[in-house]
């Protein structure tokens, strides 16, 4: 779980507009490391399932990146 956590304040600093670019590579390098040590195709579905589900219920995603997220989810579950 702890690596899980990790990544979700990671993607939420890459995705923060208050956050410098300098920050953002760094939290860019920490996932792209933290993939490499999660083999498991099932954790990394599960990480992208997480980002669209969270899209879906910001209220300051706009309709077509929610629309995109639903499709990501479909596609995702089957």
């Amino acid at each position: 779980m702890h690596a899980e956590q990790v990544a979700r304040g990671h993607k939420a600093a890459i995705n923060n507009p208050n956050v410098s670019e300098e920050a953002k590579d760094r939290s860019r390098q920490a996932l792209e490391d933290l993939e490499g040590k999660t083999d498991s195709a099932q954790s990394k579905q599960a990480f992208s399932a997480q980002g669209h589900k969270a899209a879906l219920n910001n209220p300051n995603v706009s309709e077509e990146a929610k629309q995109n997220s639903q499709k990501a989810l479909d596609d995702l579950s089957g």
